[in-house]
């Protein structure tokens, strides 16, 4: 509906006729997606199989999908670059850091000690003592790092949202390459947030791998195009026989006339 009427004027004449009514404001042709007559001049025309897609059933529900899974990318992204973005800070005032640190350590150790926890076994107390240890070089090759995941992220999401074959293969071949070391990071600790995250990004390429036929799985190319142009026909088509019920139902109600 955020795209707006979807007016198509194929060139085959029996549909043409179908799509296309005479009214007293003008010619008027038949939204592919709403099924309404829209007046004017159609957006496009040409063959029916290359009307555009407005996608249905499966295609509909692999679309969501895809949209999903852009989502949940973006997110990462965002995540990516707000600790980038921390580590430029810490880089540029490190000993004003280092400072607040030791003198909220204490804090957090009397904290610990109360809920029965030992902060010298935590990897984020450790992880933060080494941050302050690292050279201002070192600092910016990681922060240069998180930003570069992050573009890799973006670049997914927009492939995906946009539904695009390309952004297809990226986000599986993308995925794919960091799947060994999140599979790495759950042989040092199991937690929730990467057992999930590992269990989204193995099904997303399972199913991208297998639902879009990609490198040559499942029918291939072949298939993933020959689908696609077979429901750009078949939008026409549902359009053209609903408009043709519509106009039976319509002189079907006509009051009759001696």
């Amino acid at each position: 509906a955020a795209r707006g009427h979807e007016t198509y004027a194929p060139t085959e004449p029996e549909l043409k006729a179908r799509l296309h009514v005479a009214t007293p404001a003008g010619e008027s042709w038949r939204c592919l997606r709403c099924g309404d007559f829209v007046p004017g001049e159609p957006r496009r025309s040409g063959p029916a199989d290359d009307a555009p897609e407005v996608p249905r059933g499966h295609l509909l529900r692999d679309r969501i999908i895809m949209r999903l899974l852009a989502a949940e990318r973006v997110g990462r992204a965002l995540v990516l670059i707000l600790l980038g973005a921390g580590v430029l800070k810490l880089r540029g005032s490190r000993e004003h850091w280092k400072a607040s640190w030791d003198k909220d350590l204490p804090l957090i150790r009397q904290l610990a000690d109360q809920i029965g926890f030992n902060p010298d076994h935590s990897k984020i107390i450790r992880g933060i003592d080494t941050a302050f240890t690292l050279s201002p070089t070192i600092l910016i090759w990681i922060a240069v790092a998180l930003f570069a995941y992050a573009t890799i992220q973006l670049v997914e999401a927009v492939g995906l949202w946009l539904v695009k074959r390309w952004g297809e293969y990226f986000a599986v071949v993308a995925t794919s390459l960091f799947l060994p070391l999140e599979v790495y990071e759950l042989t040092e600790k199991i937690t929730f947030l990467r057992v999930a995250a590992l269990l989204v990004n193995l099904a997303a390429v399972i199913w991208l791998l297998w639902s879009k036929s990609l490198f040559g799985l499942n029918g291939g190319a072949a298939k993933y195009y020959a689908e696609h142009h077979s429901e750009s026909l078949m939008t026409v088509e549902r359009a053209a026989v609903a408009a043709e019920s519509d106009l039976l139902a319509a002189k079907a109600g006509a009051p009759h006339q001696s």
